[in-house]
């Protein structure tokens, strides 16, 4: 299987390294075991770092990235990874004309029947080539609402880390291309040499690939008024009223009222209440908490109050949603 590692001035050189290297390191895992070097004697994953002409680039922190091959020289690749990049001091996605090359490109190679992946903020490359449109997409809560701004077309997937929608394979979160990387190497290469190659690489740290909480500190996209206000409800204080978020925000109940309405199309309680219950899914999908505990930990004293405002949202309970993510993650593994 041959993996294009997409590079934009601006991208996370460790994002772009670290697949490379969990692909490097699979084909070591297959080698070093004769079971699995029996079904694949040759190389199974081949991985080039690509930019539109071939040039190395910047990365977030001012580093060149070694390039392996412009787009026209990587030929067609099965599988296009657009990993995480730095948005603008108005977080925006910034060098917009060299992410819509890349939306060209990337959208060509769809086209041609590829597998189009991206991670976090990488999304973007997606969105611009029209390949989020009408498609079920997953993201992490910060970049979410950028997201949704640039392209409301696209479906939020509520709860979810990993997403999978007619060729598009999205994932959010800062390390979350380590999620997208093992879905890529189960789908090639099956599911034992995938939990092989978590084993080697992530030892007990299980959940690290799916629900790694990014500090305040890195928290570069998204619209700005809304993000602080997902960061107070989810890290400082998940039972937050209006009122109480009002003041944190340094603003009035009036205009706290106002500007939800104008950013999100909610009232703040709506918003509170969303946040809770999106928090609360992705606790039902990768632990094993009970959900009087999950009910507790999202801010609710009751937990028929839980119930009721979860049954709303998720349009069923949260046992029942557990058990179908958990029917769902089976059906994928089978």
């Amino acid at each position: 299987m041959r993996i294009a590692i997409l590079a934009l001035e601006g991208s996370v050189l460790s994002a772009i390294a670290g697949l490379a290297d969990l692909f490097w390191i699979t084909n070591k895992a297959i080698a070093a075991s004769p079971a699995h070097a029996i079904k694949f004697p040759e190389k199974t994953f081949e991985t080039l770092i690509v930019s539109a002409d071939g040039a190395p680039v910047w990365d977030t922190e001012g580093r060149l990235i070694h390039i392996d091959s412009s787009f026209q020289g990587a030929g067609q690749p099965d599988v296009v990874i657009a990993p995480g990049m730095l948005l603008g001091p108005d977080l925006q996605p910034l060098n917009l004309a060299d992410i819509n090359l890349a939306a060209t490109w990337f959208r060509k190679m769809y086209d041609n029947g590829a597998l189009v992946a991206a991670s976090g903020t990488g999304g973007v490359v997606l969105g611009e080539a029209g390949l989020l449109k009408g498609r079920s997409y997953a993201t992490t809560w910060w970049v979410s609402h950028m997201l949704q701004e640039r392209y409301p077309d696209a479906i939020p997937a509520r709860g979810k880390m990993l997403e999978e929608d007619r060729g598009v394979l999205t994932t959010g979160g800062c390390f979350s291309w380590i999620s997208l990387a093992l879905n890529i190497i189960e789908k090639a290469a099956g599911t034992e040499v995938a939990n092989l190659t978590s084993e080697m690489s992530l030892t007990d740290n299980h959940f690290l690939r799916q629900h790694l909480s990014a500090s305040p500190g890195s928290i570069h996209s998204g619209t700005p008024f809304l993000v602080r206000a997902e960061e107070i409800i989810r890290m400082q204080n998940p039972s937050i009223n209006a009122a109480q978020l009002a003041s944190a925000l340094n603003t009035t109940e009036r205009t706290l009222q106002r500007k939800f309405k104008a950013l999100s199309q909610e009232t703040p309680k709506e918003f509170i209440t969303r946040v809770r219950i999106e928090t609360a899914c992705t606790m039902l999908i990768s632990t094993r908490v009970s959900i009087r505990q999950i009910a507790r930990d999202c801010g609710y004293s009751e937990e028929t109050a839980f119930r009721k405002a979860f049954n709303q949202i998720m349009e069923m309970s949260p046992a029942q949603y557990r058990q179908w993510m958990a029917a769902r993650a089976s059906d994928h593994r089978s």
